[in-house]
């Protein structure tokens, strides 16, 4: 039996970097992962380290727009119908907190993270060294917007970014050719958000993290998080090298996470959410600099080591259902509209939750 005085459960960028926090407050923890760090949601997102996260996903008021959805025919958000039954609830929670009171609520919850954010990250990475900070970029990432009506709602979004002091510049049309040159001329407005850092590998950063909290005296080992119990010591966890136990444990799962906590009795309002990603090459000499989210459509073209990726939106379907790609192939033809993607570097899109 391997004790310790914490167990972390799930080594994406949360677990990780809880556990290196915890080793330098000079806990003697345990990161236990099914897999390598970095190798589930942490893999396939779009690498952003957000300052402006003062809007949340919201359930949409609009009618055309919620008969968008409904209909799935919106690139932005697909679902299930067969899952539907199941987060129901949930739907009607989101719908009842992202109402105007709700998002200020969240705005004023979530500012406390994003403006520590970046500063952390950029701790972290230069404790890691080379491993961490090839990924960062420093130069921002863009919103663009197709319509004069989808920049019109970004306002909600202004509003809140000078009320909690994060910057941002409307560009003009010469500004964005200047920043990005090869978008195309399907943008109509387009906000630099100059505070935000980006990477060009997420996997790459927490697998370097993970390497720091090695170094000092972290542990990793390849277990099930579903084995828990309540141990003589508090908790304990099998592992490929025998139980690990320990007093406290820090769950940082995602939406894996009540695969443990309901059998223990902990009732936490969660919904697991699925998105895609696809890389591809660029036409010719096109180059992208830096993420740009392309409000209206529901995605992001971000530049990474593999390529350029593309990420869809939402998708509400159970967690571990088969594929269903339809956004992403929704997306790659409305993708080329805004910039000069070539062929498909992946034979297949990656899906995560």
């Amino acid at each position: 039996m391997t004790t310790a005085d914490v167990i972390v459960l799930g080594a994406g960028m949360v677990g990780v970097s809880a556990a290196v926090h915890l080793r330098k407050r000079g806990r003697d923890v345990v990161l236990v992962d099914r897999r390598g760090p970095g190798e589930e949601t942490s893999f396939g997102n779009t690498g952003v380290v957000e300052r402006e996260g003062f809007v949340p996903v919201a359930f949409p008021r609009d009618l055309k727009a919620l008969a968008q959805y409904a209909l799935n025919r919106s690139p932005a958000a697909n679902y299930h119908l067969t899952h539907l039954p199941r987060v129901a609830s949930w739907l009607l929670a989101l719908r009842a907190n992202t109402d105007d009171a709700g998002i200020e609520r969240y705005a004023a919850a979530n500012d406390l993270l994003c403006r520590h954010a970046v500063a952390e990250h950029r701790a972290l990475a230069a404790e890691a060294g080379y491993d961490a900070e090839r990924y960062f970029r420093r130069n921002g990432w863009l919103r663009v917007y197709r319509s004069d009506a989808g920049f019109a709602e970004a306002a909600v979004l202004h509003r809140l970014a000078d009320r909690y002091g994060a910057a941002y510049k409307v560009l003009t049309r010469p500004e964005l050719s200047d920043l990005e040159p090869h978008l195309l001329d399907v943008v109509k407005h387009a906000v630099l958000w100059p505070e935000t850092d980006t990477v060009s590998w997420p996997g790459g950063v927490v697998k370097a993290y993970a390497a720091l909290f090695e170094r000092n005296g972290g542990r990793f080992a390849i277990g099930d998080a579903r084995s828990l119990t309540r141990g003589g010591r508090g908790w304990e966890v099998a592992t490929e090298g025998g139980a690990v136990s320990a007093p406290d444990v820090v769950v940082a799962l995602g939406p894996w996470s009540l695969d443990l906590l309901k059998p223990l009795g902990l009732d936490v309002p969660l919904a697991p959410k699925r998105g895609y990603h696809m890389h591809f090459s660029a036409k010719g000499n096109a180059t992208l600099n830096r993420p740009v989210v392309d409000v209206d459509m529901g995605c992001v073209l971000t530049p990474m080591e593999a390529g350029i990726r593309l990420t869809t939106g939402i998708e509400f379907a159970a967690r571990d259902a088969p594929p269903t790609p339809r956004q992403i192939e929704q997306l790659k033809p409305i993708a080329r509209t805004l910039f000069p993607l070539a062929e498909a570097r992946d034979p297949a899109p990656w899906v995560g939750s």
